[in-house]
C-alpha cells in the first residue's frame, strides 16, 4: 500500500510514491532562473555526424557509438582512440547494423541496442560477441547490478523488459501510456530512453509524450518518483503536440521528440534532462534546482541528444556537431 504525495514546484509537477511508513517529502517552493551554459572546448573530435552515446567504462576509457557504424569505439582520457567493440577480427555476424543506444557495465560488457538487427547485442570486454537477445525496434539499454540488462521497445507490453547475461528475461515492468486510441501513435509514445544509478534504479525518459515526463523504478520495478513537466512553460509546446495528433490521419506519426537526452549520476542520483536547448537539473527527489540553455564554444545553441554525467562535468553530445565538455553547475 502506498501513499501519493504531489508536490507542485515551480514549472514542474512531481509525484512520489512513498511507503507509509517513509517520512512524507515536502519542497520549497522556487522560482526558477534560466542561466546559460557555455561548452569549455569539444572533445573527442572524430565523433560528430551520426552520434548517438556516449559511456565511462572500467579503467577511465570512454565508448561512444555513432550510426551507421559496425562497432563501438573505445577513447582513453586524451582523447586517442585505443580499439572498438566488437573487435576488428571478429566475425561479420558479430558487426552492428543500426545501433541506437548501448551501455556497458563495471566489468566491461557491453550491450547495444542493435535497431537494425532487431536484436540487443551483448559483447564481452574481449570484443566477442556473447548473447544476442531479439528485441523488435529495441529503443534503449541500461546495466543493472548482478549482470542484469534493462530493454525498453515501443513492442512490448510493459515500458521495460529485464534479461540476464544469458539472454533469459528476468522480469519486465512500468506501465505504458494508452493516451490516444491509434496503435501506432501508442508505439511512439512509448519509445524512451533508460539511465541507470548504481542501486539498481531505472530511469525511463518518454521521448514523444506531449508533456514531458521521466519515471524512476527500483531495482524489483515499483514506481518510486514520476517527473511530468505540466506547467505554463511548457503548455504551449504540449497543446500543439496534441493538437497536430488530433489532425493528423493514419499516415506518418505527428509526433516530435520532445526529451532528447537524459543523464544520471549514477552516485547522488541527481537527474538531468535535455528538452531541445533546455538543461534541466533535478536532485535525487525530482526537484528541479536549476535551469540552463546550452551553447557551444562560438556561441550557437546546442541542443543535447546524449548526456554523461561526470563528478567535475558533463559531457554532451548532439548530432551532428559532436560531444563537447560543460563545467558542472553546482546546486544554487
Amino acid at each position: 500500500m502506498v501513499r501519493t504525495i504531489s508536490l507542485f514546484i515551480a514549472g514542474l509537477s512531481v509525484v512520489m510514491f512513498v511507503a507509509l511508513a517513509s517520512p512524507p517529502f515536502r519542497a520549497q517552493e522556487q522560482f526558477q532562473f534560466e542561466s546559460e551554459l557555455l561548452a569549455k572546448r569539444r572533445v573527442f573530435e572524430t565523433a560528430g555526424p551520426g552520434f548517438r552515446a556516449i559511456h565511462l567504462g572500467p579503467n577511465g576509457n570512454y565508448y561512444i557509438l555513432t550510426a551507421p557504424s559496425a562497432a563501438v569505439q573505445i577513447y582513453d582520457a586524451s582523447g586517442k582512440r585505443i580499439g572498438q567493440i566488437p573487435g576488428e577480427t571478429e566475425a561479420k555476424g558479430a558487426a552492428l547494423v543500426y545501433g541506437e543506444s548501448f551501455d556497458v557495465d563495471r566489468d566491461g560488457y557491453v550491450a547495444v541496442s542493435d535497431r537494425g538487427a532487431n536484436a540487443v547485442k551483448i559483447y564481452a570486454p574481449t570484443g566477442s560477441l556473447s548473447t544476442t537477445i531479439p528485441v523488435a525496434g529495441p529503443a534503449s539499454v541500461a546495466w543493472l547490478p548482478g549482470g542484469e540488462i534493462a530493454i525498453t521497445s515501443p513492442n512490448t507490453l510493459q515500458l521495460m523488459t529485464v534479461y540476464d547475461l544469458a539472454g533469459k528475461q528476468v522480469r519486465e515492468y512500468g506501465d505504458r501510456e494508452e493516451i490516444f486510441e491509434r496503435g501506432y501513435i501508442v508505439k511512439q509514445v512509448n519509445i524512451g530512453r533508460l539511465g541507470a544509478d548504481e542501486t539498481g534504479d531505472t530511469y525511463f525518459a518518454f521521448e514523444y509524450l506531449p508533456e514531458p515526463t521521466l519515471r524512476k523504478f527500483d531495482r524489483v520495478g515499483y514506481l518510486t518518483m514520476e517527473i511530468s513537466l505540466k506547467t505554463l512553460e511548457f503548455q504551449p509546446a504540449a497543446q500543439a503536440a496534441r493538437r497536430a495528433i488530433a489532425r493528423s490521419d493514419s499516415g506518418a506519426p505527428a509526433l516530435h521528440r520532445i526529451i532528447s537526452a537524459i543523464g544520471v549520476d549514477p552516485r547522488t542520483q541527481e537527474v538531468w534532462l535535455a528538452i531541445g536547448t533546455l538543461l534541466l537539473q533535478f536532485d535525487k527527489g525530482g526537484q528541479r534546482v536549476a535551469s540552463f540553455r546550452t551553447y557551444m564554444p562560438g556561441g550557437a545553441r546546442l541542443e543535447g541528444s546524449a548526456i554523461l554525467v561526470e563528478p567535475d562535468r558533463l559531457l554532451i553530445g548532439a548530432d551532428p556537431q559532436g560531444i563537447y565538455e560543460f563545467p558542472r553547475p553546482r546546486k544554487p
